[in-house]
């Protein structure tokens, strides 16, 4: 039995060799694309070109018995290695004639991934941090962009420093606020002004299917190429006015970082063992204090000023702690038929999006599992 045994992983190991082989060969005309797709100016992610290989190799997989959801997960897994790969390669410059970009907080996090990702697009890029400034006029006098990447809480008072720009230089500001960075903005620059948040941190590999927002302020036929150079290095773009873009964002943002907050605060006051807590944890449960852990890795700064950053986000978060009174009341009077009607509520004002979630989630809870160590 146990020669049969070594004979069958032998097999298996020279099926894993030639895997790793085919795997080396497709990266390699995967570098072969981006050089392509590099020199005529062709986006990183094609969305239609990605959902019809998923497709294809499904069926082909089930017309040989292979589950379908095992080589998507597999093709998946590479793809986004190749969108890394690719992320390296240079980009077309779309406006080749454009005059340096200034990047205000360009040492920054999410400043030095512009600075990268514009650099490697041929521009010339040029960094203004606060020691700086005294040199500012003359850094800004040619400028052909100026991006503002600084903190949240200093957002408008850098803008309002800005001297007199150009009048054909756009103006962009990269914080995860949009109403009042862009009102400033239009206040300090008669030329063309745009409003950029990058849904994603700057540890992110590629900007490949990543969510760019944008908010429209003043001449947008001036920055069309810019939104057209964020598509080349991968991103989706979404379109919202700042006053909605603001109103989305104390769900998304606010309200969600302040409850991981409270949760990561609970979880120390009461002394967990962390260690006890991922050996007893479900892949969901992991998943969870992964996303906690996450957040206390970072700028605790950027966290507050997020949450902060307006009075309508404190009045939501007031909201949610008075649901939360209430959830708690339907536990103190062990209400169950309460608690089950409130539920079904909430099932229903999800809708389709609730089983939906469910399938999309068992995919993360198995990578979850299997990454377990």
């Amino acid at each position: 039995m146990v020669a049969e045994l070594t004979a069958l992983r032998d097999q298996i190991d020279e099926i894993d060799k030639a895997l790793l082989e085919l795997l080396a060969k497709r990266l390699h005309l995967v570098a072969a694309v981006g050089e392509v797709k590099s020199c005529h100016g062709l986006p990183i992610y094609v969305p239609e070109r990605e959902a019809a290989m998923l497709a294809s190799s499904r069926k082909e997989a089930e017309n040989i018995g292979v589950p379908p959801d095992l080589i998507e997960d597999v093709l998946r897994r590479v793809m986004r290695e190749s969108y890394v790969s690719e992320n390296d390669k240079g980009f077309k410059t779309l406006r080749p004639e454009l005059r340096p970009i200034v990047i205000i907080g360009g040492n920054g996090q999410m400043g030095r991934v512009f600075n990268r990702l514009l650099t490697l697009s041929g521009y010339q890029v040029k960094v203004l941090d606060q020691g700086d400034w005294p040199q500012a006029e003359q850094l800004l006098t040619n400028a052909g962009m100026v991006i503002v990447s600084v903190p949240i809480h200093v957002t408008e008072q850098v803008i309002s420093r800005l001297p007199a720009l150009p009048d054909d230089c756009i103006l962009v500001d990269l914080a995860s606020v949009k109403n009042r960075p862009l009102n400033a903005m239009l206040a300090v620059h008669g030329g063309p002004v745009l409003g950029l948040h990058p849904m994603f941190g700057p540890d992110v590999g590629s900007v490949a299917k990543q969510v760019v927002v944008y908010c429209d302020g003043r001449q947008p036929e001036a920055y069309q190429w810019l939104l057209e150079q964020l598509q080349v290095w991968g991103a989706r773009l979404h379109r919202i006015s700042a006053l909605e873009h603001d109103q989305n964002m104390a769900f998304i943002q606010a309200l969600r970082h302040f409850t991981t907050f409270a949760y990561g605060l609970h979880l120390a006051e009461e002394n967990v063992q962390l260690e006890q807590l991922l050996a007893l944890s479900s892949p969901i449960y992991r998943l969870e204090l992964a996303m906690i852990g996450r957040l206390f890795a970072q700028d605790p700064q950027l966290y507050a000023d997020i949450i902060m950053s307006s009075e309508e986000n404190i009045a939501l978060i007031k909201r949610y702690y008075q649901r939360f009174g209430e959830a708690i009341k339907l536990l103190e009077h062990n209400n169950k038929q309460a608690f089950i009607e409130s539920f079904q509520k909430v099932a229903r004002w999800f809708g389709i999006y609730a089983q939906r979630f469910l399938v999309e989630s068992r995919t993360l809870l198995w990578q979850v599992n299997d990454s377990r160590k």
